[in-house]
């Protein structure tokens, strides 16, 4: 995991310029998770695990729409932007470093949700790492709990395997920010570069690199049913307003 660690310890500070308006984007996906957790019978008297927090996107978003939330990150970098921006959104959160493969190290209690968003599953590089993971979040979901994760189309993405993600351009106060992904293949998985480029009084290029291995919706389901949840359903963009397809199981 060394290498995702440094990937968002890098990242950390220029996260938020992967959107338009990171503020709003918060509010916006805690409406759409809340909406799901509505759906399956979950409300703000079930407590939270954002087990892969990053700067807090969702954590902050549901922290301030009365939801009880836990954070952990295996970013050390970004715990530190996350806290900072819970305190300038006024919500109380606590906030562990943790991996998430080995969640009971941190967490001797279980919670009602756990979450797992932006893709963030995939950054296990080994079936044996994807296993581990799995198993750690699954002992962390109560009986009766709900595990919620978003990635991406891996399904689709496989067929193809795009070398660029196309790019964001947004338009600033000074000129405009661009950001795009390369993808560099090796048979299922490919390592990613991040290029954010703001072109407004001086150009700044700022690049990252990680990697993934695309994980397919079978086999995340495969897991997830090994490991205790009695059902697993897939939930698509169009039907939830989410830029990636959420997995919702339930023990």
């Amino acid at each position: 995991m060394d290498i995702v660690q440094t990937f968002y310890d890098n990242l950390a500070t220029q996260y938020d310029k992967l959107f338009s308006d990171w503020e709003a984007a918060t509010k916006e996906q805690a409406l759409v998770l809340e909406k799901l957790f509505k759906a399956n019978g979950y409300g703000k008297c079930h407590k939270v695990l954002d087990c892969a927090c990053g700067i807090g996107t969702q954590a902050i978003g549901l922290a301030a729409i009365g939801y009880s939330v836990t954070a952990s990150d295996i970013s050390e970098e970004e715990l530190k932007e996350a806290r900072k921006r819970a305190d300038k959104n006024n919500v109380e959160i606590s906030f562990k470093k943790a991996d998430f493969r080995i969640l009971e190290k941190t967490f001797s209690q279980s919670f009602d949700i756990v979450i797992a968003m932006d893709n963030a599953l995939p950054h296990m590089l080994t079936k044996s790492d994807m296993e581990m993971a799995v198993k750690s979040i699954a002992n962390m979901v109560a009986k009766g709990g709900m595990f919620v994760a978003s990635i991406r189309d891996y399904d689709a993405l496989l067929m193809d395997k795009p070398t660029y993600s196309p790019p964001y351009i947004h338009k600033t106060q000074k000129g405009q920010r661009v950001a795009f992904q390369t993808w560099d293949w090796k048979e299922e998985s490919y390592k990613l570069t991040q290029y954010i480029i703001e072109d407004e009084e001086t150009l700044i290029t700022s690049k990252f690199e990680c990697e993934y291995r695309a994980l397919k919706r079978e086999e995340l389901t495969t897991l997830l049913t090994l490991n205790g949840f009695s059902s697993v359903a897939w939930k698509f963009p169009e039907e939830t307003g989410f830029y990636q397809p959420i997995v919702i199981a339930k023990k």
